[in-house]
């Protein structure tokens, strides 16, 4: 992966359906980019802040992002905790498309 400046490529725009998710792994950490059913991209840290479980691996619904463990969700545009166990907000991280990449400010 390539980086500009402190924006880092985390996948091709067709890469992502709207309502999906996609894992990205980048310097150690996990992070979950979602597409909303407009076509917007949007990334927050890919763990659940309740069990450290994969978040890309669960269900996108709207503009929620579900633990597929205990069923936490979280608002991948904001990473705010949206029900329990989750408790604990998400960090959430500027994204951009260039061309057909998308780009996450790390």
């Amino acid at each position: 992966m390539t980086s500009e400046g402190n924006w880092v490529v985390a996948c091709a725009a067709d890469a992502l359906e709207p309502e999906a998710a996609l894992r990205f792994d980048h310097g150690g950490r996990t992070f979950v980019i979602a597409r909303s059913p407009e076509g917007d991209y949007f990334a927050i840290d890919g763990h659940c802040s309740h069990e450290k479980v994969h978040l890309a691996d669960g269900i996108v619904d709207g503009y929620i992002i579900e633990c597929p463990k205990h069923f936490g969700a979280f608002d991948y545009r904001t990473g705010e905790a949206r029900a329990l166990p989750a408790c604990i907000d998400l960090r959430a991280y500027e994204v951009k498309v260039k061309g057909d990449t998308v780009f996450i400010k790390i």
